[in-house]
């Protein structure tokens, strides 16, 4: 998913709009996604995801957040310079809603948010490292609040700097303005907010990369000592995995294929239905009956939801 993203940014959406490299050295074999990608993986990503343990990638995800912070900052300075001189439009406060099909739109979002919000996979082997449960809680709760702030301010400000025209993917806007835009300084700062977005996934790529590597090991070799203390399986593991992702972020041709079916199973089942079918089975016996209540609400809601979105996207591809 975050190659695809960083593909999109570098060498564009073929007639939809152009890359980064596209729109600075022109269309070539050198600016094409398949070899772009290829340099980001085999120079950024592969050192990245031969760490061995979380605690050593602090420092790219601490650079991942300020970037993020700058994405934000960008979007904001450009909102507020817009609405100054009144380009920006009224947002609309309710959706609107021509039929019962608009309605049931509303429901392709539910995968983009929880896909967003999925982090539950990195708890433990963060929490372990940290080594103190009340830390790691207290992460968790930090994180959640500046994921929240950050995709409110992108909404907010993306909207009054794009209006109706603002597009599912709002890096698609940026890439429009710069490529029609007729201000220098509009076009620098559109390529900045593009570049410290990709830089972003880029960065935080090895984080989503450190327990599915684990996982994936833990699940065909169980019995084999520690991934860490076998560096061939390590690295042929690693770099099998970043080769798949790579093949994988060609394939396919678009973000939103994922946000709309993986978003609306893989990720509902990663951090609703498999959180609370364990607590219902609750093997250890800690889960209170206001535990278990939320569980089943969770699985109900997720299910129903899930449906929903699946339907309405297989719906809006065949119409």
């Amino acid at each position: 998913m975050y190659l695809i993203i960083i593909g999109d940014v570098l060498c564009g959406k073929g007639a939809e709009h152009l890359g980064i490299l596209q729109e600075w050295f022109g269309i070539h074999w050198w600016t094409s996604r398949a070899f772009s990608i290829f340099l980001v993986v085999l120079f950024v990503l592969l050192p990245l995801v031969l760490y061995r343990r979380v605690e050593s990638l602090w420092w790219s995800s601490a650079l991942a957040v300020l970037l993020s912070v700058v994405f934000v900052g960008i979007c904001i300075v450009m909102a507020i310079y817009a609405l100054f001189c009144g380009h920006t439009e009224t947002p609309r406060l309710l959706p609107q809603l021509d039929s019962s099909a608009s309605f049931f739109n509303l429901f392709t979002a539910v995968p983009v948010i929880v896909t967003a919000f999925t982090f539950h996979f990195n708890v433990h082997p963060i929490g372990i490292e940290l080594g103190k449960a009340s830390t790691m809680a207290s992460a968790v709760k930090i994180s959640l609040v500046l994921c929240s702030l950050i995709y409110f301010s992108i909404g907010i400000f993306g909207y009054l700097l794009f209006g109706e025209s603002t597009n599912a993917d709002i890096l698609v806007n940026f890439a429009q303005t710069s490529s029609s835009s007729g201000s220098p300084v509009t076009s620098v700062l559109n390529d900045i907010v593009r570049l410290t977005y990709a830089l972003h996934l880029v960065l935080v790529f090895p984080l989503v990369n450190y327990p599915m590597r684990a996982n994936i090991d833990e699940l065909f070799f169980p019995k084999k000592i520690l991934l860490v203390n076998d560096s061939t399986r390590f690295v042929s593991l690693s770099v099998f995995l970043l080769a798949l992702t790579y093949v994988a972020a060609i394939a396919i041709p678009s973000i939103w294929y994922i946000f709309q079916f993986l978003g609306s199973t893989t990720t509902v089942c990663l951090a609703f239905i498999f959180p609370g079918a364990i607590a219902l089975r609750d093997i250890h016996g800690i889960s209170s009956r206001k535990d278990k209540i939320v569980a089943i609400m969770m699985i109900l809601q997720a299910l129903v939801t899930s449906c929903i979105t699946i339907s309405t996207n297989v719906y809006n591809m065949l119409t």
